[in-house]
């Protein structure tokens, strides 16, 4: 399966590089053929500048990229990229197309202007509820948990809730064997139940 991560400038650091490792770990201690393949993906492909200045270069831009099974968009300072028409409109393209969309921390901003969290339930970090609840109030955003598993669409917490949600999916989708030695491999205490 193709892991599409979306990264901006001003991104959070481990709401992307969690899930990368996250998926890559499963790949690497999997007893059988894995078929996880995690890439990040930024508009351009250019270098992103994340939070504390930390560069990345994505694999792939909105032009290059492969076919994404499970969309992940990371949290970070968003408020730009919400304004970014193409951003949002791949954001949707995307979901039509993916067997899974999912957000971490205040990614789920993206996901919600992009219309796919309108009627479900969602989470992010805490400190950004209220005004989640406040600019988008045809979704039920919850509060005290670390994901919420909406089938097509997952959305987590704040920055280490990330890792637990993707630990949840590679159990969802290669079985909980497998999430529980890939939480292991990285030496993470994984919370298990949303």
């Amino acid at each position: 399966m193709n892991i599409g991560i979306y990264i901006y400038n001003q991104a959070e650091v481990l709401d992307f590089s969690g899930p990368f490792e996250v998926f890559s770990t499963a790949c690497r201690v999997s007893e059988t053929d894995n078929s996880f393949r995690p890439f990040l993906i930024g508009e351009t492909g250019e270098t992103v500048v994340a939070r504390a200045g930390f560069r990345v270069v994505p694999d792939y831009g909105f032009h290059n990229h492969p076919a994404i099974d499970v969309l992940i968009v990371a949290g970070g300072v968003h408020d730009a990229e919400m304004d970014k028409t193409r951003v949002i409109e791949w954001i949707s393209h995307q979901s039509e197309t993916a067997e899974i969309v999912a957000s971490v921390c205040t990614g789920v901003f993206l996901l919600a202007q992009a219309g796919i969290t309108c009627g479900r339930r969602v989470t992010s970090h805490w400190e950004d509820i209220p005004e989640l609840k406040k600019l988008f109030p045809t979704q039920t955003v919850l509060e005290g948990v670390r994901w919420v598993d909406e089938g097509d669409l997952v959305t987590s917490g704040g920055i280490s809730a990330g890792i637990d949600m993707c630990l949840h999916l590679v159990s969802r989708l290669q079985g909980d064997a497998l999430a529980t030695k890939t939480a292991r491999q990285m030496e993470f205490l994984w919370t298990r139940n949303p």
